[in-house]
């Protein structure tokens, strides 16, 4: 037999110009723990994060923060770009806000990403600690503004996956000026009664899509305020908080639209509304044009299907005009499960400026105590399928 070990020793040779070629474009790892943070929850770890930030931004080559496990604690963290290759942030620890809200609570940001492109932040939880400040709030004591928990401002590509957020001061993610943007696998909570907590709120960006989500919050699990344009939500557990609106618009005379939205394959639970539009009755520039809310479960919910025009919530100095905002091609289809009020349907425009094109489609909502009411203000469109409650339109 001859004995051949030419073939072995191929493989062997083949392998390691595989390995190093692979070693040679290995992305470089900024690991925070280099540059002096510990994960004890005590020691303050602000500089050797920015520090890592620094590096990796800088960096010519695709390059990755990373946080280790354990838990750090941080005060305010701006992470600014332009960054020269794409940078991934990877979390496998807990960050937590010092215990003292006003630390962090007169900036507005905890943690915010400034004009970075093509980031990719993944896993990991962030804590700030906000109920301490939620009780200042409450007592209407002297407080700071309240920090929102991750910003991203003036950013594009940007991956956010897999994170938790829990008791943000104030709202928990944020997205504003900026396109391309995928938020997936998110866990957010706050306690029922938080104020102001919000799940994620979007404003002045387009392309936003948001799935595979379970929050929890005090306000809205979604908010689409000014400027949100083709946004796409799906498979979003919502409950407790105020549901999944777009608004409140109409705060300023000259406020960009909101266009292109849908939301789908969601479920609600427990929340003060379902899918809702506000708009302050004022005059205003601003528009919605062309949503869909498609395919929802609501699950005792207190006010399943909304629009509301004359949003005024604390029923104090309410304007009292005709909302400016003008809404148009709105549908409603496949929507089902439980109003924890009688009328299960409200559709309340503006005066001055009707709703028109508005469509329901396969609507079964019920009454959990009898049964259920529409109510209808100048609103026009029409109905196909069986819809209960009935259309009022």
């Amino acid at each position: 037999m001859a004995n051949n070990t030419s073939f072995p020793c191929a493989i062997i040779l083949v392998s390691l110009v595989i390995f190093l070629i692979n070693s040679s474009n290995a992305m470089p790892s900024f690991n925070v723990q280099r540059y002096g943070a510990r994960g004890d929850g005590k020691t303050d770890s602000t500089k050797p994060f920015l520090t890592a930030w620094s590096l990796a931004c800088g960096s010519e080559a695709q390059a990755m923060v990373y946080i280790p496990r354990g838990t750090y604690l941080v005060r305010n963290l701006v992470f600014w770009g332009p960054c020269k290759n794409i940078i991934t942030f990877k979390i496998d620890g807990t960050l937590v806000a010092p215990s003292n809200y006003w630390s962090i609570g007169n900036s507005g940001y905890w943690i915010l990403f400034a004009k970075v492109n093509r980031i990719s932040v993944y896993g990991g939880t962030i804590d700030a600690r906000g109920a301490g400040y939620w009780s200042c709030r409450k007592k209407g004591g002297q407080c700071p503004q309240g920090a929102r928990s991750i910003s991203f401002s003036w950013c594009n590509n940007v991956l956010l996956s897999g994170l938790t957020s829990l008791n943000s001061q104030n709202i928990h993610v944020t997205v504003h000026h900026s396109s391309n943007v995928r938020i997936q696998n998110i866990r957010i909570r706050a306690p029922s009664g938080s104020p102001n907590t919000d799940g994620i709120i979007v404003e002045s960006s387009s392309g936003v899509t948001i799935s595979e989500g379970v929050i929890g919050t005090g306000d809205d699990c979604i908010a689409l305020n000014q400027g949100s344009v083709n946004i796409w939500i799906e498979r979003v557990q919502c409950g407790p908080g105020h549901g999944i609106s777009i608004g409140s618009l109409g705060d300023q005379a000259d406020e960009e639209g909101v266009k292109n939205v849908t939301v789908t394959s969601s479920v609600f639970t427990k929340t003060l509304n379902g899918v809702r539009i506000k708009s302050w009755a004022r005059s205003s520039r601003g528009f919605v044009r062309n949503v869909e809310f498609r395919n929802l479960v609501m699950r005792n919910v207190g006010n399943p299907l909304i629009i509301d025009q004359n949003y005024c919530p604390s029923g104090k100095g309410c304007p009292n005009q005709g909302s400016g905002v003008k809404i148009s091609g709105v549908s409603f289809a496949n929507i089902k499960g439980t109003s924890t009020t009688p009328i299960a349907m409200k559709l309340d425009c503006s005066g001055s400026n009707h709703c028109t094109g508005i469509t329901l489609k396969n609507i079964n909502l019920t009454y959990v105590k009898g049964p259920t009411t529409s109510y209808c203000k100048n609103a026009h469109g029409g109905a196909s399928g069986v819809v209960v409650p009935m259309n009022c339109m």
